[in-house]
């Protein structure tokens, strides 16, 4: 009975650990005092990591961005490639100054040899950057009854920004319906993409948009205005511009064969003749040999 409720003590500690972004295996017990950090460009800022339980404890960090992984400390010592920004303590890691390229997810692992104590814990740091002007694509003409993509993006907003659009300076909410001045409209937005969507546009739509980037840190940025206008199919004059181009098309054929008729592709020249001429040898009395012979 002792043994089970020891054992069902540690399953629930580990499981605990593992809930708070920490994995333990052994006596041992990694934590962070903030599991999620978030600091302005160029500024200083620690990465915490408290460890009990370890004789003899080493202590590694890795950086995780995307698909690619990288050490940051190897055997209680800062790597090469962070060298000189950044220093260990057996309480963490500190930055001297972050740039956007640090953001991501950090683990301190602490393992003592033969691995039979082992602990970490992760940390996700997100570097504060204010998104910059966004820039646009906006049809200067759109067909009534089509569909229609408007787009906007940011590059430089950490954490990525979020996007609203405006047409002459009113905000288009997500639901077009709430708005008394979009009643009529038919669109979509996508605050995640920044693509602001006609399907089908109507003469309603015609108007000045611009878009705006905001992410919660510093100041909202917005896109220059470009107007777009909702205009009709014309379909006269792509009727037009199929007649004129049949009547060339036939002015051309006709002007071919008029041409073949009178014989103005023939040839005017003969076909030139090739002779050989074969110029026969002579031969001396003296060389006269008879190379026949008749018979009576």
């Amino acid at each position: 009975m002792g043994t089970e409720g020891k054992t069902g003590k540690k399953l629930l500690f580990l499981f605990t650990s593992v809930i708070l972004g920490s994995l333990v295996q052994g006596k041992g017990s990694v934590y962070t005092s903030q599991p999620d950090v978030q600091v302005a460009e160029n500024n200083s800022v620690k990465l915490s990591c408290t460890y009990s339980g370890f004789s003899s404890p080493r202590v590694e960090w890795k950086f995780v961005q995307g698909d690619t992984t990288t050490l940051v400390c190897y055997n209680s010592q800062i790597t090469a490639s962070y060298a000189g920004r950044v220093t260990f303590s057996s309480s963490g890691i500190t930055f001297n100054s972050v740039t956007r390229k640090d953001t991501g997810a950090y683990t301190c692992m602490v393992s003592e040899d033969g691995g039979q104590n082992y602990g970490e814990v992760n940390i996700h740091l997100t570097v504060l950057v204010p998104p910059s002007k966004p820039t646009v694509n906006i049809p200067s003409s759109v067909t009534i009854g089509n569909r229609a993509v408007l787009t906007c993006s940011e590059q430089d907003g950490s954490p990525p920004s979020e996007y609203s659009w405006f047409r002459d300076g009113i905000d288009m909410l997500t639901d077009a319906k709430k708005t008394r001045a979009f009643v009529n409209s038919s669109y979509t937005v996508d605050p995640k993409t920044g693509d602001l969507i006609f399907d089908p546009v109507t003469a309603f739509d015609t108007g000045e948009y611009y878009c705006q980037a905001q992410n919660g840190f510093g100041t909202a940025t917005r896109s220059e205005a470009v107007r777009m206008d909702a205009v009709e199919l014309n379909v006269g004059g792509i009727v037009a511009a199929v007649l004129v181009t049949l009547i060339l098309l036939g002015v051309l054929i006709f002007g071919i064969w008029f041409a073949y008729s009178r014989g103005y592709f023939e040839s005017k020249t003969a076909p030139s003749k090739k002779v050989i001429y074969s110029q026969p040898s002579t031969r001396s009395e003296g060389e006269f040999k008879q190379t026949s012979s008749f018979l009576v």
